[in-house]
């Protein structure tokens, strides 16, 4: 990872006290909040992205990762710890790599095997993937998720344009937003540049409920 907030918890639609994080008011927050609101939506429904959507979600969870980032490593298990047991998360997948060329095909790979119904296991063996990322080792987790090859490098041509847009707007909301680095998670209203264990992740998601629900 690039620069790495630590601690801090920002809400997406005026910063908001969560434990310790001291709270600080927001001029003009009617005025905002509908641009929030927009940019909320946009971050979470782009429909070029790959994502788990269990039927009646009820939060979503954005995630910037890099596939050579240690940190995303980390937090991959308690983001699939989360899905397993929490039957009311969606998780769009926003890859960013910011780590070079090797992530980068490693985004791209992934992003194109989601035409074939594979991204969620490419995505894990990518994750669980030790040391630097190489044409081999993604050659690799492709083959230990199931993905044909074949298909996966014509997928690559054919949606080249999506994917090419999809990369290009994860890259611009990132700045928006004001992430240097990743993983940065939005989980509802709140953004968190860095990763989460698995009991803060699912305290951060408890309280997005509670705020979505006050």
């Amino acid at each position: 990872m690039k620069k790495r907030a630590r601690g801090a918890l920002i809400a997406l639609a005026g910063v908001v006290a969560l434990s310790g994080v001291s709270a600080a008011p927001e001029p003009n927050a009617a005025a905002t909040e509908e641009a929030r609101a927009r940019l909320r939506e946009a971050l979470q429904n782009d429909p070029d992205l790959p994502s788990v959507a269990p039927a009646g979600y009820d939060l979503t969870i954005v995630v910037f990762s890099d596939y050579q980032c240690p940190y995303c490593r980390k937090l991959h298990p308690a983001l699939t710890g989360l899905l397993r047991d929490d039957k009311k998360v969606r998780i769009v997948y926003r890859d960013w790599p910011v780590f070079g060329p090797a992530s980068e095909e490693a985004a791209r790979a992934a992003m194109a095997s989601r035409y074939q119904g594979k991204y969620t296991a490419f995505n894990d063996a990518l994750m669980k993937t030790s040391g630097r990322i190489t044409a081999e080792s993604i050659r690799v987790a492709a083959q230990a998720a199931g993905v044909d090859w074949q298909r996966l490098q014509a997928d690559l041509t054919t949606h080249k344009a999506k994917i090419d847009g999809a990369l290009a707007r994860t890259d611009q909301f990132a700045r928006i937003i004001g992430l240097t680095g990743t993983p940065g998670l939005v989980i509802g209203p709140y953004l968190f540049p860095g990763a989460l264990s698995e009991e803060n992740l699912r305290t951060v998601v408890k309280a997005a409920r509670q705020r979505s629900a006050s």
